[in-house]
């Protein structure tokens, strides 16, 4: 872009970009690339700045799209920068600044142009795009063998320019960059309704000549996300004029590049980064979105994702076992490191869907979790998604919530969460918390969770996991809260009344429509028939609780003796009659205790009468009934569900990366 860019609306005139984009091939040995490439800037990162930047890109576009197939100098630009990349490492560790600086500006432009070929041409008409070679006679321009790959070139350059430069300030933004285009390339996706299952980049990348970095760019995609490595300082990784830049390429001279020195500016080389980058990580941010498509990519027909095998199947640093031979691209990472980066980063979407990803997939990961002994650590961050669930979307919610299932499917672990007692848990409000356990603080968020959606989306696939998580934990229900039991009987006359009230509604339509024949009867059978699936599994829980562990929960008993009267309806219901045996017989016992020790008992009195009751009561007298088990199943074809979810923050999220929205395709734009 070099010296007359002062802003991105000027960009379409640029006389350098113009000339790329321009009717003349431009060899890779022609000195105009020192002059395009020497062009300082802070990349924008508000919307309003991107858009003109797609804008001013898709300006010079246009034209290279219409005079590239006869000069290849997209083509040329991507061979410059291949070329310059081969001494990358050696200018990293000689602090080589503006060898590190160029090849990160053909980088950029490269990523910028490509972002736009691929929202406007197919894969194989990019491809047509970066094969041109020049004859070396006369005759029209042909497309010639030598540049057939120059794709899988490109690809492989980025990948191995991610896992093998040392993230430093001064390569940070090529770092950065290399993700970055690896999304783009990959971004194809978003222009199609339809899952990609064929796809000449996702073939590039599953085998041939990236198939050996698989586990390494995993690895190191994962490290980017647990270290978290703040973005420098504006201007950083800027090429000083004053410091010895240690020799131009292709013998330019330094003065006339002092003459091409002028700042491109985006906000400015000296400008204050913006709130977003300096509260967070530009490179981990990017590398974990790449890290979730790549994980999300369809399996080839005769070829399983690499990318997913190796989330699949990587170990503890400290695991010294031998790596299975089915397991070609695992490797190992430092699990606490990773077990604390996923504990403070759960705000985002993204965090929360690796960790679904990976106690769903990676057993090491799932086993070493489920181990710790600080799991409030990472539990409290999910429960805190929950309970704010009018502000998050429902994907998240339910990434959340399958995280809870996921973790009750371990006895461990709902044994271990009655055992950690919290503190002052402020962000819950509708009652001040002041000690509680995380297991009972987890049973008022997902029965809030409950009522909400009871009250709200009413989405049966919430309801569902919600029970089933309350339900894996029921045998285990420990010294419950007072208001965590209050809440689950409050939970049940809800559900009552509910029931109550649709069985009346459809008993006056029932009515109605006998009279009349025309209007047409709403299906409160259907509703009728929801509710008392919902009645039936929250009696199976408090059912599990009182035979399993009775004589831990006092609270329960005392919250279930003071609503004794909800359960009367439901004890001669066909539906209900069998589960309700044991709930009839612990009110009628704990009842006649209560009668025989006189009126105007306190709370405290109530409450040992219960305990010294728990002791007596036979259990065999207990109907046993087969233990509440649930597991998260991953329905069928989940990829239907996952590549739009992960493409949707790839478009919200992403840094520095802007698309038309009216291109999209994948999605409708209030999916993510």
């Amino acid at each position: 872009m070099g010296a007359n860019s002062s802003s991105i609306s000027e960009l379409p005139e640029n006389e350098y970009l113009k000339k790329l984009s321009g009717a003349e091939p431009i060899s890779e040995n022609d000195p105009f690339w020192n002059q395009l490439l020497s062009f300082s800037f802070t990349t924008p990162t508000n919307s309003a700045d991107l858009k003109l930047l797609e804008e001013a890109t898709i300006s010079v576009c246009k034209s290279l799209v219409e005079k590239n197939p006869r000069t290849g100098n997209l083509g040329s630009l991507i061979k410059v920068f291949l070329s310059r990349t081969k001494e990358l490492k050696i200018s990293a560790e000689c602090q080589n600044h503006l060898f590190i600086w160029q090849a990160h500006n053909a980088l950029f432009i490269i990523c910028c142009l490509l972002k736009v070929f691929i929202s406007r041409m197919s894969e194989e008409e990019l491809q047509l795009h970066l094969t041109y070679e020049e004859k070396a006679g006369p005759g029209p321009s042909s497309y010639g063998a030598e540049c057939e790959d120059l794709i899988e070139e490109l690809l492989c350059c980025l990948i191995q320019l991610i896992v093998e430069i040392p993230l430093l300030d001064i390569t940070y933004s090529i770092s950065l960059e290399a993700v970055t285009t690896l999304i783009v390339f990959l971004s194809c996706q978003l222009f199609h309704k339809e899952i990609l299952r064929e796809s000449i980049i996702h073939r590039y990348l599953m085998r041939g000549r990236c198939l050996p970095y698989t586990s390494r760019l995993v690895k190191t995609l994962l490290y980017n996300f647990i270290r978290q490595e703040r973005s420098p300082p504006p201007g950083a990784h800027v090429f000083q004029q004053q410091t010895d830049g240690g020799g131009l390429l292709y013998g330019i001279a330094s003065g006339v590049a002092t003459g091409l020195w002028t700042v491109f500016t985006l906000g400015g080389v000296g400008s204050k980064a913006s709130p977003q980058l300096e509260q967070c990580s530009p490179l981990a941010s990017q590398s974990l979105l790449l890290l979730l498509v790549l994980a999300n990519l369809t399996d080839a027909p005769d070829m399983p994702n690499p990318y997913r095998q190796a989330i699949m199947s990587f170990k503890n640093t400290q695991d010294n076992t031998a790596f299975s031979s089915s397991s070609p691209h695992a490797f190992q990472i430092n699990f606490n490191s990773l077990y604390t980066a996923l504990c403070e980063q759960q705000k985002s979407d993204q965090a929360t869907l690796l960790l679904y990803m990976l106690l769903h997939q990676n057993s090491n990961v799932r086993t070493y979790v489920l181990a710790r002994t600080d799991i409030e650590n990472l539990v409290l961050p999910i429960l805190e998604i929950l309970y704010h669930v009018e502000e998050r979307n429902s994907h998240h919610v339910y990434m959340a919530l399958i995280i809870l299932l996921i973790l009750t499917e371990d006895d461990g672990f709902n044994r271990s969460i009655h055992e950690v007692i919290l503190k002052n848990i402020t962000w819950y409000a509708e009652r001040v918390l002041t000690e509680i356990s995380l297991g009972s603080l987890l049973i008022l968020v997902v029965i809030r969770t409950i009522q909400y959606n009871m009250t709200r989306t009413r989405d049966k696939y919430l309801h569902t996991n919600c029970l089933a998580a309350l339900a894996n934990m029921s045998a285990q229900f420990r010294s419950l809260h007072q208001y965590a039991a209050q809440r689950i009987i409050s939970l049940f006359s809800l559900l009552s009344k509910k029931h109550n009230k649709v069985l009346e509604q459809a008993t006056q339509s029932l009515r109605g429509s006998l009279g009349s024949s025309d209007s047409p009867c709403p299906d409160y059978a259907q509703d009728l028939n929801v509710i008392e699936e919902v009645i039936r599994m929250m009696l199976e829980i408090i059912n599990s609780c009182l035979t399993n562990s009775l004589h831990h929960n006092p609270n329960l008993v005392y919250a279930l003796l003071y609503k004794r009267d909800l359960f009367e309806q439901f004890r001669t219901h066909p539906s209900f009659q069998d589960i309700m045996q044991n709930i009839d017989l612990v009110i009628s016992f704990f009842s006649s205790r209560l009668e025989q020790a006189g009126a105007e008992l306190s709370v405290e009195r109530v409450l040992e009468i219960i305990k010294q009751g728990a002791v007596a009561l036979p259990k065999d007298r207990l109907r046993k009934f087969p233990e509440l088990k649930f597991k998260y199943v991953e329905e069928e074809q989940p990829e239907e569900f996952f590549i739009p979810y992960v493409w949707s923050l790839v478009y919200n999220s992403a840094v520095a990366l802007y698309w038309n929205p009216h291109d999209i395709q994948l999605f409708t734009m209030d999916s993510g």
